[in-house]
């Protein structure tokens, strides 16, 4: 029998009845190991989850990547750039691309008997991807957009919409004004209500036909504020951005505004900021989650080294040496280990699905912009953090089992 099978076998003699009784250390150990994995996964999901709903609110209110006018800003009251059909076709190739499209803004205040509210009129074209209002309508319907019969829909938030009143099927008269003119006066239909959470852009944006922000603004047909660019994977938003930057770079029109892109981290910086913040936070639990698990097994490893010192010893009589006797134990407290994860990922997984499936546990969306813990499972940083930790574990506990290079096999069979 070689070396590594005789370890084997000795350590499921161990960890079996017969390979002696079950300690109470032991049990808790696993426990704890158990506990442990199931709150990283618990922890790591929810973060995961609250980063990504949050991201993609601010991605569905202004596209991954914005590409506008230089001149314009952050104002309102934006410059127009003129469509270019050689930019579309080139941004149309570049690499991760979703979506393109089009859109207008303009700013204006929305008036009734009771109150008025600044808004942003946002004018989108057919070209434009409504699943995210879609997934947020609570009651009424999406604008009727790029018809040959031009319609003044629009759509508000259920914030706006308890502000000043005003409900499905209502008409509101919004009033834009503008720098050496007189202000403008127009009224829209109210055909549906939406609520992401995110009460600030929900008291702001108000979609409607492009046309209409065209024909506010005094704008030819041609004119627009710029284009939104989506991609298919956040994680690849810095290369994405890099691409539609070389890409605008090197098919503007030097005759035309210098364009400028920018992507949702920028245009946000201080709640991608905030976000960010929340790694510290997922770290600091997996650091102290794994202490408590490496702690209890070194506890659970020392006493079963203690049960086993007279064994120890004749084994090292036999002619088993140190390295051979520790690979035993590790061996031994692998399955300990592994046990213990099986446990706490059944455990972590099921308490996500829970919550992913039932909304149990809710939140104050107004503080949290969500209405419910949200939950992200990714298979990747799941199976990165059983890897991680077993091999953590499994390396720091290598260090007690030094203790057996001390014990003297005349010794210890003598005196036990």
């Amino acid at each position: 029998m070689s070396h590594l099978n005789t370890e084997f076998f000795l350590a499921r003699r161990l960890a079996g009845r017969s390979g002696g009784r079950r300690n109470v250390m032991v049990t808790i150990a696993t426990v704890t190991v158990a506990i442990s994995i199931a709150v990283m996964i618990v922890s790591l999901a929810v973060i995961t989850g609250f980063k990504r709903e949050i991201s993609d609110k601010l991605v569905g209110f202004g596209g991954h990547v914005q590409v506008t006018a230089m001149s314009g800003g952050n104002s309102l009251e934006t410059r127009p750039i003129i469509r270019d059909t050689k930019l579309e076709e080139a941004l149309s190739r570049v690499r991760g691309l979703k979506n393109l499209n089009v859109y207008a803004i303009k700013g204006g205040i929305v008036k009734t008997r009771d109150a008025m509210q600044g808004v942003m009129l946002k004018g989108v074209g057919a070209d434009y991807d409504w699943s995210f209002f879609s997934q947020h309508m609570e009651e009424g319907e999406l604008p009727t957009i790029g018809d040959s019969v031009l319609t003044r829909d629009i759509i508000i938030s259920r914030s706006l919409s308890d502000l000043l009143r005003i409900g499905t099927g209502d008409k509101v008269e919004m009033m834009f004004v503008q720098p050496d003119t007189p202000p403008r006066r127009s009224q829209f239909k109210v055909t549906g209500i939406y609520s992401s959470g995110f009460e600030e852009l929900d008291l702001m944006v108000v979609p409607t036909d492009i046309r209409n922000v065209q024909r506010i603004s005094g704008w030819k047909h041609d004119q627009i504020t710029g284009y939104e660019a989506d991609t298919y994977d956040f994680n690849d938003l810095e290369r994405f951005t890099d691409e539609v930057y070389d890409t605008v770079f090197d098919n503007w029109d030097p005759e035309s505004d210098n364009l400028m892109v920018v992507d949702v981290k920028r245009r946000y910086p201080q709640m991608f900021d905030w976000l960010k913040a929340h790694d510290v936070n997922a770290l600091v639990i997996i650091i102290i989650m794994l202490l408590v698990a490496l702690l209890n097994m070194i506890s659970a490893l020392l006493i079963i080294l203690l049960e086993r010192t007279r064994m120890i010893g004749v084994l090292k009589a036999i002619g088993m040496s140190n390295p051979a006797l520790q690979k035993m134990f590790l061996i031994r407290s692998s399955y300990l280990i592994l046990t213990g994860m099986m446990w706490g990922n059944i455990v972590g997984i099921a308490l996500c699905l829970l919550q992913k499936y039932t909304g149990l546990v809710t939140l104050n969306q107004s503080g949290y912009f969500l209405a419910e813990v949200p939950i992200s499972i990714d298979w990747t940083w799941l199976v990165a953090l059983n890897a991680g930790s077993f091999i953590l574990i499994i390396a720091l506990l290598s260090i007690p089992t030094l203790v057996i290079s001390r014990i003297k096999p005349d010794t210890t069979i003598r005196y036990q």
